[in-house]
């Protein structure tokens, strides 16, 4: 079965960034991180902007999000402190998904990096976004030095209904040349001005104090 994903973006500008990061780190991820089903629970800090944050969640299935352990920590169930602290925040991106390619990778051990890519895309243009994903443009930047891994997802509903993720060495694979040169092509052009509200996030890994 494919694997699941969550991923929560903030713009956490108006929390005092010591809170922000207690919620995250002592409470909000712990209290993930016992719910039968999530895998690695990662956060990572934005490389141009320090608050930025984007939290990762594996899930052994997308169904995980539906099981009566998250309900009771989730949606109407989250703590006082997670209301006070995302009612403050500006939420960039919320987003569960199911893996679509390459359907059961999970998460690499020691990512310096992550490049974030969520949209939607119009119904007549899903077939070809889809064939220029899987077949040219995923196995393209997979093959970068730096990636260590490339994935994509596709949410049930929304108007960012594909994600994808990569995981990179450091932030500077991104500026590399042989990222651009795999991240440009002739069907790139065709598809990008169809590309429904972008969210495009380079963030460099989390380090407690760091």
């Amino acid at each position: 079965m494919p694997k699941g994903l969550l991923i929560a973006a903030f713009d956490f500008s108006n929390v005092a960034e010591d809170e922000f990061h207690d919620w995250y780190d002592l409470e909000h991820i712990p209290e993930r991180e016992r719910v039968l089903g999530f895998g690695a629970c990662e956060r990572w800090i934005g490389a141009n902007n320090p608050k930025i944050s984007i939290a990762t969640y594996d899930l052994d299935t997308i169904n995980v999000l539906r099981s009566p352990a998250y309900q009771a920590i989730g949606g109407n169930n989250l703590s006082v402190w997670s209301k006070r602290i995302t009612a403050k925040c500006n939420r960039l991106l919320r987003f569960e998904g199911e893996q679509i390619n390459p359907g059961e990778a999970v998460a690499p051990r020691g990512a310096g990096g992550l490049l974030l890519v969520s949209m939607g895309i119009p119904a007549e243009m899903e077939a070809d976004f889809n064939a220029w994903y899987d077949t040219e443009h995923l196995p393209a930047l997979a093959a970068v030095p730096g990636v260590l891994a490339a994935r994509r997802y596709r949410a049930p509903h929304g108007i960012n209904r594909y994600a994808a993720v990569y995981h990179l060495s450091g932030p500077e694979v991104r500026e590399s040349a042989a990222w651009k040169k795999a991240a440009n092509s002739p069907w790139t052009d065709k598809l990008r001005p169809h590309f429904q509200n972008l969210v495009n996030i380079l963030a460099r890994a989390y380090r407690r104090g760091g």
